[in-house]
């Protein structure tokens, strides 16, 4: 058994002891923000659990939210300076203001280069190439999913490795009529969603100085799809109509009610589907959808990140080493159905704790996106202000979809709101 098996019994049994001579109120406590996709909630408190156990000087309260309040409410508790301890977030380069810098306080920095390298500079603000300020803990990829049974039910082949967005309308609006579908094609209402599909067009985001550059023929390629398949029907507009401005929305209650044939989303409902449809029909993940410039999602995920308004900075420090550790992220991810990003972990590979085939294919579908990702599409996850960027996006072309902007509006509002954003930026870092 590993370092958590029999001998963490035994420093278990241990530890407990001390527990229980320890004064009390002597243990700091430490508060986390973390919320769900599936049952990462529950995993990691069984992981904090052990830890605690092994640390009675420590306790973590985790506070389970919405994602919503991740995007929304914590930022504006860190403005204010009231944020918790340690939190898991996706606006990794947005809120990097406010991590603290782990290193003075890590007993090995070079364990955390060598285990997450590339992902570390997604943390850093703009000039920082050395700080280490969070976990890479959940790697992610955009890329879309099928319901295969309808497409078998309905007669329709489905496209190949190498078929375009175009192809995939085509044989998605086929089994809709067929079947009576709702939804032939669902895709989160997400900036972060849309890039994946603007970037295969050929859309760039940035310039060569590494500036947002939004609006090309690649992206306006995407986005008038985007608008002619909301007023054709091939996408609904009840679900992007739904919001408004940069709220999220998906699709993955519809996708597992059966009422959407191809569903663009992400790894990270690989979890929740294997719970939530089992195989009560087959859900498959395929391959991205292609333009002409490449066939690629977008990169991502969550990563739990110290704040650096804590009071407790040697003990957020502990607990973030325990939770990078490769036996830890091991377990997270095997037990999660989440790709790691731990370059150890992912050599050694996992073996995930499911025995349901349809899981495990689309976990090695996602794996497999991973080599084809475009480096535009990398160099834009790593952009510390790309959440300006896809909120502009996604709140702009959400009015044109349900008509109160046309896309040489919303085209020019994008680049209007993503200019006043960079300059409320800058100054705010004065």
């Amino acid at each position: 058994m590993d370092t958590y098996g029999v001998k963490g019994l035994f420093a278990s049994a241990a530890v407990a002891v001390l527990a229980w001579t320890a004064p009390a109120g002597a243990a700091v406590e430490l508060r986390m923000m973390w919320y769900s996709d599936g049952n990462e909630g529950e995993v990691v408190r069984d992981l904090l659990n052990r830890f605690e156990q092994q640390n009675p000087d420590i306790k973590i309260i985790v506070d389970n939210v919405a994602y919503k309040a991740i995007l929304e409410s914590l930022p504006v508790q860190l403005a204010a300076g009231q944020g918790p301890d340690i939190a898991r977030v996706t606006d990794l380069g947005g809120l990097s203001r406010y991590y603290l810098d782990l290193t003075p306080y890590l007993k090995d920095p070079e364990y955390w280069r060598a285990s997450f390298g590339p992902y570390l500079q997604w943390y850093r603000q703009s000039g920082d190439t050395k700080g280490i300020y969070g976990i890479q803990n959940q790697l992610t990829m955009t890329g879309p999913f099928i319901n295969k049974t309808l497409f078998d039910q309905a007669g329709v082949a489905i496209p190949g490795a190498k078929a375009t967005w175009d192809d995939w309308a085509t044989a998605t609006v086929a089994v809709a009529k067929k079947l009576k579908i709702p939804f032939p094609i669902a895709m989160d209402r997400s900036g972060h969603r849309f890039a994946g599909g603007a970037i295969s067009m050929g859309a760039k985001f940035l310039n060569d100085k590494g500036a947002p550059a939004v609006i090309d023929d690649g992206f306006k390629a995407m986005a008038s799809r985007i608008k002619k398949w909301h007023d054709d029907g091939t996408m609904g507009k009840e679900l992007w109509g739904g919001v408004s401005g940069s709220a999220y929305r998906g699709a993955n209650e519809e996708f597992a009610n059966a009422q959407v044939v191809m569903y663009m989303s992400g790894s990270w409902q690989i979890s929740q589907f294997a719970k939530q449809i089992g195989d009560a029909f087959d859900w498959v993940a395929v391959p991205q959808p292609c333009g002409p410039a490449a066939c690629t999602g977008m990169p991502g995920g969550a990563g739990t990140v110290a704040l650096k308004q804590t009071k407790h900075p040697k003990e957020v420090a502990k607990v973030m080493e325990y939770l990078a550790s490769e036996p830890v992220i091991t377990e997270f991810s095997a037990r999660t159905l989440i790709l790691p990003a731990h370059m150890g972990v992912v050599k050694k590979g996992v073996d995930f704790k499911t025995d349901l085939r349809l899981a495990k294919d689309a976990l090695s579908v996602f794996t497999g996106h991973v080599p084809n990702l475009s480096p535009v599409a990398s160099a834009l996850q790593g952009y510390p202000y790309n959440r300006v960027i896809f909120n502009a996006v996604i709140s702009r072309l959400g009015q044109a979809v349900v008509g109160e902007l046309t896309l040489d509006d919303a085209y020019a509002r994008i680049t209007q709101d993503i200019e006043a954003q960079m300059a409320e930026q800058q100054r705010n870092k004065k």
